[in-house]
């Protein structure tokens, strides 16, 4: 029989979502609406050579016996009861609710394998949720987006970890996130008003795919498109332009700037346009700031460069503005380029790829730790209160915003500016450059605390 594996949590987590993203296909209706699925929805899955069955579940919920909902979830026990394992869907964004707490005791009672899964892990808001999940009791948590495809391959690891040794037929140490279901490259043109980003759209299309003109806040809805590039396709979307808060004051325009923020978050990576006439006003730091939460990459296109006069003083000036006013986006790509005559255009695209590519790097465990001796015996970490703060090891938690774990005995006293140290450490040594990334501090149990307490 199958090795059977079902997805469970609360409602409006993303089981559906993850669903569709294992088996490669849009199989389960989506929708913000908690309580879209009814009936459990199955499929055979074979992802990097595990084969497995996949159940997707109704989210399970406080009822009333003898509703439909009663019978909806009476339904998605039976899933449960069925599964040789279980994947225990929390939402990284909202953290570990009471609900969530009381699944964790339901699940536990079924007595089956469980991998605890975080998911809308893309954006910084999503670390208090993965601290806390990490208190449920289920082991180390995995970090995902099931909208993205982050972290399938660790989950994948987490499924061989409890699965049969005849549903598995690949070494786990060759399973990548890279590997994932193929899908197009998502990349969204954003920047304030009358940038240029409609222009600069049509321009890498080679057609009039969304109106232009000199009037500011043309393109309302994102306009997306899609296009080979290199042999590879590409999802090419188009934001509305962006500006600050206090000046939108129309409804449509505020729909249309809800558009333009969900397409940033849906992304990979992000072009963001910048006027060389104003560069890196306000706006265009707010929307870079922005990027750099919802962990995407970013390239800088400064267009309208056929007429900049001092082509390269302002380049020079636009690089140090760079490290000055945002050195999360240390080492960014700047392409100066005009979507209106086409030069430097064909740029753009290479320093998209090669970001996306410095995204998605992974570094192994062993080359991590080599470079932190290093860079531990360069400046060693600080003694508060007298006591030398210990830092253990450092391995890549994952990758689509590469992010680190350090391990210490006093992970709470870590500094900000030590932790800043070894971030730029990780850029110059590795070549993390112009993209975000995380690093979290994690704390080592002492193992002769409880032998203290006796």
């Amino acid at each position: 029989m199958a090795f059977t594996v079902a997805i469970a949590g609360r409602p409006n987590v993303g089981k559906s979502t993850l669903f569709n993203r294992l088996t490669g296909k849009q199989a389960a209706i989506v929708d913000d609406t908690p309580g879209v699925t009814r009936d459990w929805r199955e499929a055979e899955v074979n992802l990097y050579n595990l084969g497995f069955r996949l159940l997707d579940t109704a989210g399970l919920d406080d009822v009333k016996p003898g509703d439909l909902s009663d019978r909806i979830q009476k339904q998605t026990r039976l899933a449960i009861e069925q599964a040789d394992a279980l994947i225990f869907l929390i939402d990284g964004r909202e953290g570990v609710t009471p609900h969530d707490q009381d699944l964790a005791r339901m699940l536990r009672r079924a007595g089956k394998p469980i991998v605890l899964a975080v998911n809308k892990c893309d954006a910084r808001a999503s670390q208090l949720g993965i601290t806390e999940a990490a208190r449920l009791g289920f082991g180390e948590p995995v970090e995902i987006s099931a909208t993205h495809g982050t972290g399938v391959g660790d989950l994948c690891r987490a499924l061989i970890a409890v699965a049969p040794a005849e549903a598995i037929g690949k070494d786990e140490d060759d399973i990548d996130d890279s590997e994932s279901p193929s899908r197009p490259l998502s990349i969204a043109i954003t920047g304030r008003p009358n940038a240029g980003k409609s222009t600069l759209l049509n321009r890498l299309l080679g057609r009039e795919r969304s109106i232009t003109g000199p009037e500011a806040g043309i393109t309302r809805d994102a306009v997306e498109a899609r296009w080979q590039w290199g042999g590879r396709e590409i999802r090419l979307v188009d934001t509305a332009g962006l500006r600050r808060k206090a000046k939108v004051e129309e409804d449509l325009e505020k729909m249309s700037v809800t558009d333009a923020v969900d397409s940033i978050k849906m992304a990979e990576v992000v072009i963001l346009v910048i006027d060389p006439a104003i560069p890196f006003e306000t706006q265009d730091l707010q929307i870079a700031d922005l990027v750099e939460r919802e962990g995407r990459a970013m390239v800088v296109a400064v267009n309208k460069w056929d007429l900049v006069e001092d082509k390269a003083t302002l380049l020079r000036n636009l690089k140090q503005r760079v490290d000055q006013l945002l050195p999360q986006w240390k080492g960014v790509p700047i392409v100066a380029l005009s979507a209106a005559t086409g030069d430097g255009v064909d740029l753009l695209m290479p320093a998209v790829i090669e970001q996306h590519k410095i995204w998605n790097m992974r570094v192994s465990t062993h080359r991590l730790n080599d470079w932190l001796q290093m860079m531990l015996e360069k400046h060693s970490p600080p003694a508060p209160k007298g006591r030398r703060i210990k830092i253990r090891y450092i391995t890549q938690a994952r990758t689509r915003p590469p992010t680190f774990a350090i391990s210490s005995s006093q992970a709470g006293e870590l500094p900000g500016d030590y932790g800043r140290y070894l971030v730029n450490g990780l850029r110059e040594h590795f070549g993390f450059t112009g993209v975000p990334i995380r690093m979290k501090v994690k704390a080592v149990e002492n193992p002769f605390a409880k032998s203290r307490k006796r």
